[in-house]
């Protein structure tokens, strides 16, 4: 197993970790209350996606040649660099244009999660098929 996205999807829910207890501790008397729901929105999905990283690098495991994977992780950590990236550096520096960049990431997560919907459905297809309880 290459274990990249087992590392990615760690240190990103290390580094998700440090940037909550930053915005809880560090940024409440020093951003808005809006854009600490902002910083937190970034927090929040950021640690959702470092466990769908740890997910993907664990499935990855028992299948490594599956490019749905592959590339599901891939965006994933695509995702939590545009989307959560942007909400932390927009709550700091409260620059609204880099409220476009979000979006981006908002994509690379559904597309992630469709990747690995499509890789479940394939399997599960391929399971049936060769199933010998038919």
């Amino acid at each position: 197993m290459k274990p990249v996205f087992l590392l990615i999807g760690a240190l990103s829910a290390l580094i998700g970790v440090g940037m909550g207890a930053f915005g809880a501790h560090g940024l409440k008397a020093v951003i808005s209350p809006e854009m600490l729901t902002v910083y937190q929105t970034g927090v929040t999905y950021q640690m959702w996606h470092a466990l769908g990283l740890i997910g993907v690098a664990l499935i990855h495991q028992q299948m490594p040649g599956s490019k749905l994977l592959h590339w599901a992780g891939w965006l994933m950590f695509a995702g939590i660099l545009l989307f959560s990236g942007s909400l932390y550096a927009l709550a700091l520096l409260n620059h609204t244009w880099l409220g476009m960049i979000t979006p981006f990431g908002g994509v690379c997560f559904l597309t992630a999660w469709l990747l690995i919907a499509l890789f479940a459905n394939q399997n599960i297809r391929s399971s049936d098929h060769n199933s010998r309880y038919k």
